[in-house]
């Protein structure tokens, strides 16, 4: 756990040395969720995988939310400041969905030193999403786990069936069912993600993100279209983009593709 100088603390898995690397998830998950990807990552780098702000096992910080630009400060301005802390080198940020539009956002705000992007099924590229996943994430996803049960729930969005990740579907369930739920944090990305119009996004900036950047994209994605990314790497000064047969998870969906795609270049 990482103390945040307001109150309250991020957790973070770390592991290896060499370049560091930060993992950030997506909505509803946490570092954990990385784990089929960890060892390989490990080494060479230094691997962050953080818990965001009121998801896994760390806080939500806090302030008033009420608009789509509070919202993005709940989740970047902590991860930023541990960051700033604990990985002052420069770094590579991998984020999926939320967790993409954190990394963009880091880069964009320039405050720790960013030296590539990695960005998965992200958020933060356009206005679109499907409105059936608009719909779920409004329900929200905690509740609907609670009402479907870890069966069925788990047939929403399902990994390939192996052992590691029926692990990985159980403890997705588990982060999804805490009791009390992510009542902070599901304000927060409510903001980003209404249940009409345009979902929150940075497509007019996206021509100031220097870093190179990969643009990693599941083709069967339901919930953010890899047309946002075919669109975005057509402004991004060094971007590139592979599209990969997968659904909104396509580094869990195909982990082994997924750490072959040099991400690093």
């Amino acid at each position: 756990m990482c103390p945040l100088r307001g109150g309250g603390a991020l957790r973070l898995l770390e592991g290896g040395e060499g370049p560091a690397v930060v993992l950030l998830h997506g909505r509803g998950n946490a570092a954990s969720m990385w784990f089929p990807l960890l060892p390989e990552l490990a080494r060479e780098h230094r691997v962050l995988a953080v818990d965001l702000p009121g998801f896994g096992c760390s806080s939500a910080p806090g302030g008033t939310v009420r608009t789509a630009e509070d919202g993005l400060r709940f989740f970047t301005e902590p991860v930023e400041e541990v960051l700033a802390m604990l990985a002052p080198g420069p770094m590579t940020l991998v984020g999926h969905s939320l967790g993409g539009l954190v990394s963009l956002e880091l880069a964009l705000r320039g405050r720790v030193p960013v030296e590539r992007l990695v960005l998965v099924d992200a958020m933060g590229l356009g206005p679109e999403m499907a409105r059936d996943a608009r719909l779920f994430f409004r329900l929200g996803p905690e509740r609907v786990a609670r009402v479907l049960g870890p069966k069925l729930f788990g047939r929403i969005a399902p990994l390939p069936d192996t052992p590691l990740n029926r692990r990985l579907a159980a403890l997705g369930y588990e982060l999804m069912t805490v009791p009390g739920g992510r009542a902070e944090a599901t304000r927060a990305f409510n903001t980003l993600v209404p249940l009409t119009g345009g979902v929150f996004h940075r497509a007019e900036r996206l021509g100031e993100v220097k870093q190179p950047t990969l643009l990693y994209w599941g083709e069967q994605d339901t919930v953010l279209p890899v047309s946002l990314a075919e669109a975005a790497v057509k402004v991004m000064p060094d971007a590139r983009l592979v599209r990969v047969a997968a659904g909104h998870g396509p580094h869990l969906e195909q982990p082994d593709s997924f750490l072959s795609a040099d991400l690093f270049r």
